[in-house]
């Protein structure tokens, strides 16, 4: 769940579970994952920052990024996490000296701790390997994904299964689609247990599209594309029906090229399963509002 969904629903007496993707090969946590043979601290980083409830202070220096010499594009947290990793050599460790030092109340879990690679099959055969050219391709970003996997196959991290069997609803999304989402129904394991659930499983579709991953995707395409890789339908699609001014949408683009206008909503969505609202922020970035989106979906959860 990205930091929308955690920072909105911390704030309400809910018991959240966060299992976040592992594979990330790009960026600070890609480099620390391929030097020290590591499972990516990136995603893990972000959801404990969502959930912490500490100082301003400390929450900026977790944020903290190196901007020259050895260290420059590392972020503190994805250090301090990899040097509790390696220091302890027991990850359920890692997380408790985490939730200590951020003052976490709720669950942060891995969805695997084994080694593998995300790789996506294009329209034209080529496969892509490694999360970070999914997510931010080298290759021409028209070509569409067929599908993703992971090579070798990986296996859930147990506690994650544990708290999706005692979950009273089930959050998937926003996110990148192949690259995030994906990447954690793929895990053996992960999707088995949500399918068995009883739990209603929500899907919170993408305010916009991402190039070489959804383009010209609709809502439906992105529900159509989760539930392919769930293996079963989802009882709730919530998606954004607002459309920002103009300006600054064009805005938000140009600052991040990467990105594509707002995904489209399709005409005659089933209302039972579709819920359309105003779940944007109301300045600044295309982003989720993380109020908004923590009263729809606790409306859910009283259904």
């Amino acid at each position: 769940m990205p930091k929308a969904v955690l920072a909105g629903l911390k704030k309400y007496p809910v018991k959240i579970s966060a299992i976040c993707a592992m594979l990330d090969t790009g960026g600070s946590a890609g480099r620390l994952r391929v030097d020290y043979k590591i499972v990516s601290p990136g995603d893990i980083r972000r959801a404990f920052i969502a959930l912490a409830s500490t100082s301003p202070i400390i929450e900026n220096l977790f944020n903290y990024r190196f901007e020259n010499g050895e260290l420059k594009g590392h972020n503190l947290a994805n250090l301090f996490i990899t040097a509790l990793e390696l220091s302890t050599h027991n990850y359920s460790q890692v997380l408790s000296e985490m939730n200590r030092f951020l003052n976490v109340s709720h669950q942060v879990l891995p969805a695997t701790l084994e080694k593998s690679t995300l790789c996506a099959v294009l329209e034209n055969g080529k496969i892509i390997i490694g999360e970070t050219n999914i997510d931010k391709p080298k290759h021409n970003s028209r070509l569409k994904i067929k599908k993703v996997f992971l090579r070798p196959r990986a296996k859930a991290y147990q506690p994650a299964i544990k708290a999706i069997k005692e979950a009273d609803l089930i959050i998937i999304g926003p996110g990148d689609l192949y690259s995030s989402l994906a990447q954690i129904l793929l895990i053996g394991g992960i999707k088995e247990a949500i399918k068995k659930s009883h739990a209603k499983k929500v899907y919170i579709c993408n305010l916009l599209g991402k190039k070489g991953e959804t383009d010209n995707f609709s809502v439906k395409d992105f529900t159509n594309e989760v539930e392919k890789y769930l293996g079963s339908e989802l009882d709730f699609v919530v998606y954004n029906s607002f459309a920002p001014p103009a300006a600054r949408l064009k805005g938000y683009l140009k600052k991040h090229p990467e990105l594509l206008p707002l995904v489209r909503v399709d005409k005659g969505l089933p209302s039972k399963k579709f819920l359309g609202s105003n779940i944007l922020s109301g300045i600044g970035p295309i982003e989720h509002d993380p109020q908004k989106l923590s009263k729809v979906i606790l409306n859910l959860c009283r259904q």
